[in-house]
């Protein structure tokens, strides 16, 4: 006799376990050939009214819950090679449910990350979804935090701080005239876009990466620390959409609050100088537009930020924290 959970799973979950290494979801653990390449795993959870919020829609979860888990991997220089699910829910609501796993068997086939299994379970709390995801890179391939070195430049992808825009447009704390830039920041909050195309040009040309989840400036701080040594940015020069600087006209938000904000997951780097130019020219070939921003220097001491003048520019905090 089946339970509710197995009933569950077998008409919302089993369908997009296509992978053979899934077992068809029969199993109480999944086969993942390693293939003679280094196996990279990471784990994100997101949580109800922390990384989304209870009324965005089911698909959108689905969507941030994965690609969160493929970004840290595209930092790492890895490939998707699948991930596991857990999922703690109030209730078995069908429509939810419908939504959720459309919008998740989208994401696994686009980004070729099948759905190898999980576990499903009820909480009287918030609404969280766990992911583990995997992912191949060659032999000593992957790209740690710790291998920065000075002279080399920080660059980062895409631009900083639209998602953290989005978040307070939806809850209210921003407003925005303009339909079609807000529900652009919008979609940056709810719908990441993790760099997997640039995995390889990772791989290849920088020294160390990882990804923005905290805010550039805490996670810079903490690329920083794992390498033992510091940087100096030019302020002026992160990467900001038309929207943002839209915003910081009107006096609505500034530099701080963007490069402080959280959700952004684009890829932070240390590239060596004299690859520079190969690594943008393989960005720009995977449709990835990368900023240089700054220099890692020798010391210990937290990044500098700088303005057009050569002034500190004061961030009153590095990042978002959870505790």
């Amino acid at each position: 006799m089946s339970s509710g959970e197995d009933d569950l799973i077998a008409r919302y979950f089993k369908p997009l376990a296509t992978d053979p290494g899934a077992l068809g979801l029969t199993d109480d653990a999944a086969l993942l050939k390693g293939g003679g390449d280094d196996l990279v795993v990471t784990t994100d959870a997101i949580v109800e009214g922390v990384h989304f919020l209870g009324n965005d829609p089911p698909d959108t979860v689905a969507k941030k819950a994965l690609r969160v888990n493929l970004s840290d991997l595209a930092a790492k220089g890895a490939t998707p090679a699948g991930f596991v699910l857990t999922l703690a829910l109030r209730a078995a609501d069908e429509n939810w449910l419908a939504l959720f796993a459309r919008g998740l068997g989208g994401d696994a086939a686009a980004f070729a990350c099948p759905l190898l299994g999980g576990d499903t379970v009820s909480t009287p709390g918030p609404l969280a979804i766990s992911i583990t995801a995997f992912g191949r890179v060659p032999p000593d391939g992957m790209v740690k935090r710790t291998s920065a070195q000075p002279g080399d430049r920080v660059v980062v992808t895409g631009t900083i701080g639209d998602a953290a825009m989005g978040l307070a447009l939806l809850t209210g704390k921003m407003t925005l005239d303009d339909a079609t830039a807000r529900e652009a920041l919008i979609g940056r909050y709810r719908v990441p876009q993790p760099r997997v195309g640039l995995a390889k040009a990772v791989r290849t040309y920088a020294r160390a990466a990882m990804d923005v989840s905290d805010g550039l400036a805490g996670d810079l701080a903490k690329l920083c620390a794992a390498s033992g040594i510091s940087a100096v940015i030019d302020a002026g020069s992160v990467p900001l959409s038309v929207a943002a600087r839209s915003l910081i006209a009107q006096g609505k938000v500034g530099l701080p609050g963007l490069v402080s904000g959280g959700d952004d997951y684009e890829i932070l780097c240390a590239v060596p100088e004299d690859r520079l130019d190969a690594f943008t020219a393989a960005a720009g070939e995977a449709g990835v537009v990368v900023t240089s921003v700054g220099t890692i220097i020798a010391g210990n001491i937290a990044p500098r930020w700088l303005d057009a003048e050569g002034r500190e520019v004061a961030l009153p905090r590095l990042s978002y924290s959870h505790f």
